[in-house]
This record gives C-alpha cells, sequence and structure tokens, in this order.
C-alpha cells in the first residue's frame, strides 16, 4: 500500500501512513526526499492543493495507489501569516490617526468660526467655504482610498468612524450653503 509522488518527470513512492497521520509529516517526508524546503512546493491530490498541514490525511481522503503531485516554487511560500501584518494594520491605524488628526487641527477651526460668522456672501467668505469644502472633500477621498484586509476589524472600524466624522463636517459645510444656493 503505496502512495506515489509526482515530481515534474520524476516519481517516488512512500508507504501509506495511517489515517490519523498530520499532512505535515508527509510534507517533512517529501522535504528530506527531495531536499527542497518545506515551505518551498504544493502538494496537489485530485486537483486540489493540500494546505492545513494539521489535517489529517484522511481528511484528503488518500488511499493506496493514490497519486501526489508535487510543484516547488523558486521562493518559499508562507505557511503562516507574515508577522509584518500587524505591522501593516498598525502602519495604515496610524494613517487614519493622522488623517483625522490633521482635519482636527487645521480645517476644523477654520470651519468653525466659518459657520459661527454671519453669512454675507462676500468674495473672501465664499472663497473660504470653497476652501474648506474642497480640502474636506481631499480629506474623505484619502480615507476612502486606504484598503484594509478583511481580518483587520480595528482598522477598518477606525476607518469608518474617520469616514464618518469628515463627511459630517463636510455636510455640515453643505447645509450652511444650501439655503442661499
Amino acid at each position: 500500500m503505496s502512495v506515489t509522488v509526482k515530481w515534474g518527470k520524476e516519481r517516488f513512492s512512500f508507504a501509506l501512513p495511517p489515517p490519523d497521520t498530520k499532512l505535515s509529516a508527509i510534507r517533512t517526508a517529501i522535504s528530506e526526499h527531495t531536499h527542497i524546503p518545506y515551505n518551498a512546493f504544493k502538494l496537489i491530490y485530485k486537483g486540489a492543493v493540500m494546505k492545513d498541514d494539521n489535517a489529517n490525511i484522511s481528511q484528503y481522503h488518500l488511499i493506496k495507489n493514490s497519486s501526489i503531485t508535487l510543484i516547488a516554487h523558486d521562493h518559499p511560500i508562507s505557511q503562516t501569516k507574515p508577522p509584518h501584518d500587524q505591522s501593516c494594520e498598525q502602519s495604515l491605524i496610524n494613517t487614519i490617526s493622522s488623517e483625522l488628526a490633521n482635519v482636527r487641527t487645521e480645517l476644523l477651526p477654520s470651519l468653525n468660526t466659518l459657520l459661527a460668522t454671519p453669512r454675507d456672501d462676500t468674495p473672501l467668505q465664499q472663497k473660504e467655504y470653497r476652501r474648506l469644502g474642497e480640502l474636506l472633500l481631499q480629506s474623505l477621498l484619502r480615507l476612502d482610498a486606504l484598503e484594509s484586509e478583511r481580518d483587520w476589524i480595528d482598522a477598518r472600524n477606525q476607518r469608518k468612524a474617520a469616514v464618518k466624522e469628515v463627511q459630517g463636517l463636510l455636510d455640515r459645510l453643505d447645509d450652511t450653503l444650501a439655503p442661499s444656493s
């Protein structure tokens, strides 16, 4: 009872281990036999990539006389998420916080001052309305352009809150302009 591994033009066989054997054990044995690094190849059985090294071989329905295809890669494949994912998410959160801090310190005081003064439609006041509207819209577009991974819950929530806050400021400005327009 053996399993055949096809690797390009080469073929080699090994005894079918017990059904509760982890795929990682087979992957290790193949790695030692072929001298290919453990994470530098894929195993394919019946057209499906055997990804889960913690799965028992019975989950892949390996039986006697099965044939596994080995595909080697030039660059090792990461079996776990890269450790920089956390720092990438933190970097995105920092970018969101920075954009929001800029809006709060640079634009919000000017917006509050403009909205507190009576509207008299002077050219200077109209110019300030346009300037603030444009800068808020640019900030909103920068926030909207930030992309996060599906599992970056904190980054996604912070981005959503930041977009909502900046959109609220833009709406306040637009609502002030609407009655006279």
